[in-house]
């Protein structure tokens, strides 16, 4: 029950604090692009860490298209990484959970690359609502800041996330011992 409460609280305080956003900033700029993806950061973080599912979804696997990472690659994922690490967010995020040589640890990363991409993946379908929403009300120009902050702040991060698992995946396999491998 507390969890349901606090899931209906935190959707509530979304929808609120997203309606208070656009009423008092022009949703055709980048303001309003910029604060608007990092407001659902603050509270999608927040819903994913209270639903705290075990994600096991098969939509989490490595699909077939996406074998050894040859189509992110080909959409510019390690340009994508070198830009974090230009900005600082990978030292940030190291920082803060660095990164262990043991199999818990990967098997703590490999969840949280689960649950970062969910994150990214809801934001970025209300993201395309709004971007949608300003394209069809003013114009496809003035929502350039939504498609622009929303390609760079949950597209890329999922396909992140997609291009990162299987590469942990196969060092979780490799730091399990033999015996347990096969």
């Amino acid at each position: 029950m507390k969890k349901i409460i606090s899931l209906m609280s935190i959707a509530i305080a979304t929808i609120l604090s997203v309606f208070a956003l656009a009423y008092y900033m022009r949703m055709d700029s980048f303001a309003f692009a910029w604060a608007l993806n990092f407001l659902l950061m603050m509270w999608i973080s927040a819903f994913v860490e209270v639903v705290n599912s075990p994600m096991k979804s098969t939509y989490y696997d490595e699909k077939e298209w996406e074998r050894k990472g040859k189509t992110y690659t080909y959409f510019g994922v390690n340009l994508f990484r070198k830009l974090l690490v230009l900005v600082g967010w990978e030292k940030l995020t190291r920082k803060s959970s660095p990164i262990e040589k043991n199999t818990q640890a990967l098997l703590h990363l490999h969840h949280q690359t689960k649950k970062s991409e969910l994150g990214h993946l809801i934001i970025l379908i209300i993201v395309l609502g709004f971007t949608l929403f300003v394209a069809i009300k003013l114009s496809m120009m003035q929502s350039l800041w939504l498609m622009i902050l929303n390609v760079l702040l949950n597209l890329y991060p999922v396909i992140l996330q997609r291009y990162n698992r299987p590469r942990i995946q196969r060092a979780i396999q490799l730091s399990k011992p033999r015996i347990t491998r096969t």
